[in-house]
């Protein structure tokens, strides 16, 4: 048995942390915030993701409280024309071995801090922040800012896009920053007119330099917003708040109906995009990343969690051994995991074409989505959210049908 820290504890951190500790390993999650908590909205979770919660034994504990979707309908904002839709339904169930999902962030968040505390050797710190690590052949010590040093087996960088760990191990500085800033905001589904719902869709309006997404949470309660406008923004700043004035000029553009919803928001706060570019590399000895510590990625392809929690799935796999083999492990690890992270990291970055262009090319975009056929959409993300981190491909198909029924609604 191991003992291993693991540092931030995010959705990706206390994922790991349970595919660890179920190898019989002792975990230590350190935490920088005062307590365990998550912020932000809305997440979706696509097939892939919740396969790897099945995987940390959460799947159902999700599905419970996630909204299953039967599309995404991506509409012209302009125009207010419904382009296309992904049929999220029964085929695309059967073919991916789960449903589309979306839940609040806290929600998932809170069932893996549950679990987690649950968890036999699993022990939760926080307040706890990380500047750095050293090593040798023996173990690994992470360094807090106090001065504190605690050491274990190996030590798992899931700090996030900011990682402390990462600027050690890397060493790429400052995240990019793509200039895109995204408004946030949630209503009460009580308070949108019904014919604007859309209480089993993502809904994507697109637009000149910028788009807007929502779709409900928390069990249909409410409706998360989430606008993005390529406004060039040079400061990467979180959480801010925006006014009702800078929604209404950063989404001019848009038609009718998607400014009947933007109206509704209220408390909109502001994030400003950034990632990284991928790397080969984010092992170092008894030290690794993971999650967006690894390979931060743009929202534009709603896979961030998912990568995080196959991370944990696939690092989980590994660790079936001792101290000794830890290194060899990670780097098995991080070999498995770059080139799919990697290539999601840049189609992210490449679909911001597909959501933000304007006159002619608009055009032509629509022209070829309208042109797929339902299967050859599913083809187009089969790599994506079809994957799976173990050959269960026939139990997984049997596991929806255990939880979907025929009309796609939950049970």
């Amino acid at each position: 048995m191991a003992k291993l820290i693991i540092i931030g504890g995010g959705i990706g951190g206390l994922a790991a942390a349970l595919a660890v500790a179920r190898q019989g390993h002792e975990v230590l999650v350190l935490e920088r915030a005062p307590q365990f908590a998550e912020i932000g909205a809305g997440i979706q979770l696509a097939p892939n993701g919740l396969h790897a919660l099945d995987r940390l034994g959460l799947g159902d504990a999700v599905r419970s409280t996630a909204v299953q979707m039967d599309e995404l309908r991506f509409m012209d904002g302009v125009t207010g024309e419904h382009v296309a839709s992904l049929d999220l339904t029964e085929a695309y169930r059967e073919r991916f071995g789960n449903p589309y999902a979306v839940v609040h962030r806290a929600e998932l968040h809170t069932k893996l801090l549950e679990a987690c505390q649950a968890t036999e050797g699993i022990e939760l710190r926080s307040a706890a922040t990380a500047t750095g690590y050293e090593q040798d052949a023996a173990g690994a010590t992470v360094v807090l800012e106090d001065g504190e040093r605690l050491t274990a087996d190996a030590l798992i960088g899931a700090d996030g896009i900011h990682s402390a760990i990462r600027g050690q191990l890397v060493g790429d500085g400052a995240p990019r920053n793509s200039g895109i800033t995204v408004y946030r905001a949630i209503i009460p589904m009580e308070q949108v007119p019904e014919e604007l719902r859309h209480l089993t869709s993502v809904t994507w309006w697109t637009g000149p330099g910028c788009h807007f997404v929502h779709y409900p949470i928390a069990g249909g309660k409410y409706l998360n917003l989430a606008a993005s406008s390529d406004n060039k923004a040079v400061e990467a700043v979180a959480g801010v708040p925006a006014t009702e004035g800078d929604i209404r000029r950063e989404f001019a553009s848009l038609g009718e109906d998607a400014q009947r919803l933007l109206a509704l928001g209220e408390g909109w706060k502001s994030w400003v995009l950034v990632d990284r570019d991928p790397v080969d590399t984010w092992t170092d000895g008894r030290v690794a990343l993971l999650g967006d510590a690894a390979h931060p990625m743009l929202h534009y392809v709603a896979q961030g969690a998912c990568q995080g929690l196959e991370d944990a799935v696939v690092l989980g796999d590994l660790l079936d051994c001792g101290t000794d083999e830890l290194p060899q492990r990670f780097e098995k690890f991080n070999a498995e995991r770059r080139e799919r992270t990697g290539r999601i990291q840049l189609l992210a970055r490449e679909s911001i074409k597909l959501w933000h262009t304007s006159g002619a090319a608009a055009s032509d975009r629509n022209a070829v989505l309208a042109g797929f056929s339902r299967d050859e959409l599913h083809d187009y993300v089969a790599w994506m959210h079809g994957h799976r981190t173990d050959d269960t491909s026939d139990t997984a198909a049997a596991h929806t049908a255990a939880h979907t029924a025929p009309n796609g609604d939950q049970r």
